[in-house]
């Protein structure tokens, strides 16, 4: 397994960690014994953090990974990071959902909290939950501080409010068919020497290479409302599947380390997050790591990822 800085700090994180979204209803994995499985299975093969959120299933994707970390004796083996919502970032929402996720994930700090997204909704200024995350550092609660879905421009205002510490990371949506992270985010993270860590990094499935624009099933969990999963979208992603396809029967891999990989060939500031259901998916999920495809083959993937748009209007108009 590849380790990589996290941000500026000096913690090596694997290039490949775990994400644990699928610990929840939205995703329909809630088998526990199944869920210990995956997260032992995933530190076996190198993994070192597992990354989970209080939305996730209200925390209880929180409670499923401190459970398993503490019956596994692996609680000083990984690094974990967790998010508080964007409408929980009134300065004592910050410091009473910090109590609750130290609860759950039977921990005394928490690796990295992240705020998951800007309180949009809730008209709470930047400065108020920063400073409250900067005081939850200083009490020995939190080690690091990050961000999610945060623009460029937000980060800056971020790192503005901390008086000592510094945004570490800036977790998005960035795969091989969704990268507008790659217009200003990842410029900026590189600039500032912060890590990006790429959710949804197999665009939710899509790039598996299981589903083609005449074999789309209905799905029951997030999936049933993605945009990536319209009917016409789906058309236009295809050839891109079908040359990441190719690619991964040159190299012996499958179509997920492929896709996954040319994340990690593309920025050396990029953790991937993938979910896994069961303990086979984490070691294919870890075999995206530790290769690397020609120039030529990631620059096939980048040209024919450029001609993509995904239109998200599509069950809105005509």
């Amino acid at each position: 397994m590849e380790y990589r800085s996290l941000g500026s700090t000096e913690e090596k994180i694997s290039a490949v960690s775990l994400g644990a979204w699928q610990f929840s209803e939205s995703w329909g994995l809630l088998d526990y014994e199944m869920i210990k499985k995956i997260i032992s299975t995933a530190v076996d093969n190198g993994i070192n953090m597992i990354d989970t959120a209080i939305a996730y299933g209200r925390g209880k994707s929180e409670d499923f990974v401190g459970r398993a970390l503490e019956e596994l004796n692996l609680k000083e083996k990984v690094f974990v990071a967790t998010k508080i919502p964007g409408e929980m970032l009134g300065y004592h929402d910050v410091l009473r959902a910090v109590r609750g996720s130290l609860r759950r994930l039977r921990k005394e700090s928490i690796d990295l909290l992240q705020v998951h997204s800007p309180p949009l909704w809730n008209n709470i200024p930047t400065c108020e939950y920063m400073r409250a995350l900067e005081k939850l550092v200083i009490q020995g609660l939190v080690r690091y501080i990050g961000v999610s879905n945060f623009p460029s421009i937000l980060v800056e205002e971020a790192n503005f409010c901390l008086s000592r510490e510094e945004v570490v990371s800036n977790q998005v949506r960035y795969n091989l068919i969704e990268r507008d992270a790659e217009k200003e985010i990842i410029p900026h993270a590189l600039q500032n020497d912060m890590s990006i860590i790429a959710w949804s990094p197999l665009a939710k499935g899509a790039l598996s290479g299981k589903y083609t624009a005449e074999n789309l099933p209905k799905f029951s969990d997030v999936r049933q409302n993605e945009p990536i999963f319209y009917p016409e979208n789906f058309k236009n992603i295809m050839p891109l599947i079908d040359l990441v396809k190719g690619i991964a029967e040159k190299y012996g891999k499958i179509p997920s380390q492929v896709s996954l990989n040319w994340l990690l060939t593309s920025y050396d500031n990029v953790i991937v997050i993938p979910g896994a259901k069961n303990p086979e998916q984490v070691i294919e999920n870890v075999g995206a790591a530790d290769w690397k495809m020609s120039y030529d083959d990631w620059l096939l993937l980048e040209e024919e990822s450029r001609k993509i748009t995904i239109y998200r209007s599509l069950n809105v108009f005509p």
